[in-house]
């Protein structure tokens, strides 16, 4: 009886999250007054845990612990720089490319202070990128270090609306503010601007498979309010967690997981500078310091299992995540038998907060990212907006009518036309195909332009990678598609082996290979053609760039 009973709390779990998700959206929001001001004063009364809002570290084991009120009195410092140094209305965009510094988390608190609308931007970007980024945003001022700042003066000429430049180094550069220098000796008597919830907060720049990146808009309540789902209910923190999350400072994942949803939660943000993902830096961290909770990307979490984490102990650690792209099942089981833990998967976008995932107290199912958020009503849906049974391959779409929910983005802004193209009749399209199952559980087919179409079969790449991944001599591997005259086109493997294989005969390997995904899925979505590679391009977070693989494969065979 008590199985029956875990399993039917196991299965009310999201449904009593929905009954208890009740947001109120005011008419006025400013995350920084109305969150950060507020763990503030619960900080001086002594009402919050004695732990830091921001714990940071660096390679060296230099540490800088600030409590909400020190992040108070540093971002009202530089809100008022923005405002007063770089005259700067509310409104104005401000176009950020930081790493894992404290002054990125300041940058962001003092945007939201001053009412300005942040831009982040990865420390990838080439100048061609930055120089399109700059035009379309008609940003007026940029903030970087001096690994970046050649890149801006090299197109900075080429931008009108620019009008100022701010750099966090210790040695001066010609036509920069001193960033560190006007802090100092700026006023930390800010009064937050008042911003209404549906004000212009913040615009994150998303890449396609075609085309130019699209300029994403979230307003102060989507982003500010919206991601209070993930803190609560998928991250489980509260304001004595230690929280951990490694996505690159450039993407929407820091902005969900180590401002809105962490700080909402009044928990400590803990970060590594770490300019590149290192998996014994991030086991030694995990010794090391009492972080109860840690997400990042499951190609990581491939590369930390590859490490042996059974080696070193986690005493702190208690709730494992990822997102950004599905897990492999056998990675989670790996990662469980090493460290008595499983990964709970998440599944959102930058359009939108969590859309779904497998939250404390579900049953996890690997392979699916768990059910829907309580912030969404989500369906499987055909090309025209019609909901499909469960069990059917479809759209994964989010209902917006008759009520659109608040933490949806607002638009594309450029290209403009690319926010109608994403609605069909009462839905905004995700772009990913999925499956829901019977007991509610979505399942990952692929991105709309991933799915192979081969010989009239349709093949989603992750589950022949979860098949390959199964096999000892893959360490890890990318699945795309292929030309092919007879076909269209045929599955691809990109395939890094584990050092025990390298030396084998890479024919009889590749017979193998194509062999064990024949016996563990359908035999029609092995991989006809395989390459074994050396690495796998990655985003600085860790996240393989399958559209540069696809790419490289396309324009080769044409």
């Amino acid at each position: 009886m008590r199985i029956h009973t875990q399993h039917y709390l196991q299965a009310k779990k999201p449904l009593l999250m929905k009954e208890a998700y009740r947001p109120r959206v005011p008419a006025r929001f400013n995350f920084a007054k109305d969150v950060l001001d507020v763990w503030e004063a619960k900080e001086k009364a002594g009402a919050r845990s004695s732990l830091p809002a921001l714990w940071w570290v660096d390679e060296q084991r230099t540490e800088i612990r600030w409590s909400f009120e020190e992040l108070g009195f540093h971002s009202r410092r530089l809100a008022n720089v923005l405002s007063e140094e770089c005259r700067l209305a509310q409104g104005d965009r401000v176009f950020l490319i930081l790493p894992r510094v404290p002054e990125w988390w300041l940058v962001n608190i003092a945007c939201l202070r001053a009412g300005t609308v942040l831009i982040p931007g990865t420390s990838q970007l080439t100048p061609r990128d930055i120089l399109h980024r700059l035009q379309v945003s008609e940003a007026k001022c940029v903030i970087t270090d001096e690994s970046t700042a050649h890149l801006l003066d090299a197109v900075g000429s080429q931008c009108p609306a620019l009008t100022s430049k701010l750099l966090l180094s210790t040695r001066g550069r010609q036509g920069w503010g001193d960033l560190t220098a006007l802090m100092g000796s700026a006023s930390a008597d800010h009064v937050c601007v008042d911003t209404s919830s549906d004000d212009h907060m913040t615009i994150f720049f998303t890449s396609g498979t075609t085309g130019s990146p699209k300029m994403t808009l979230h307003s102060h309540c989507s982003f500010g309010l919206g991601l209070t789902i993930n803190g609560r209910y998928w991250l489980d923190l509260t304001d004595s967690s230690v929280f951990w999350n490694t996505s690159d400072t450039g993407w929407a994942k820091t902005a969900w997981s180590s401002v809105f949803a962490s700080w909402t939660q009044g928990a400590c943000v803990f970060a590594h500078h770490m300019p590149r993902f290192n998996t014994s830096t991030v086991l030694q961290t995990l010794s090391r310091y009492p972080i109860s909770t840690f997400c990042t990307a499951p190609t990581a979490y491939r590369m930390l299992v590859q490490e042996d984490p059974s080696r070193f102990q986690f005493p702190a650690l208690e709730h494992c995540l990822c997102a950004g792209e599905p897990i492999n099942p056998e990675v989670m089981s790996q990662w469980r038998r090493l460290t008595d833990l499983d990964i709970y998967e998440g599944y959102g976008q930058t359009e939108t907060v969590l859309i779904a995932g497998t939250f404390k107290g579900m049953e996890v199912r690997p392979g699916s990212f768990g059910k829907v958020s309580p912030a969404y009503d989500v369906q499987v849906v055909d090309d025209e907006g019609r909901v499909l049974p469960r069990g059917t391959e479809g759209n994964l779409a989010i209902r917006v009518k008759p009520h659109r929910p608040f933490c949806l983005f607002l638009e594309y802004m450029v290209p403009p036309e690319k926010t109608a193209e994403c609605f069909r009749g009462d839905f905004y399209l995700t772009g990913d195909r999925g499956v829901m199952d019977k007991d509610g559980y979505l399942w990952f087919i692929g991105r709309a332009d991933d799915v192979i179409l081969s010989a009239g079969y349709r093949i989603g790449p992750f589950e022949v990678e979860n098949a390959l991944i199964e096999h000892e001599a893959v360490a890890e591997s990318a699945v795309v598609s292929s030309p092919d005259p007879i076909r269209g086109e045929v599955v691809k493997a990109f395939v890094v082996l584990t050092p025990e294989y390298k030396s084998m005969n890479q024919y009889e390997l590749i017979r193998e290979l194509q062999a064990h995904v024949k016996r563990v899925t359908a035999p029609y979505k092995y991989p006809r053609k395989i390459e074994f590679v050396d690495q796998l391009p990655k985003t600085v977070s860790g996240k393989i760039r399958r559209v540069e693989l696809r790419k490289k494969e396309w324009d080769h065979q044409m």
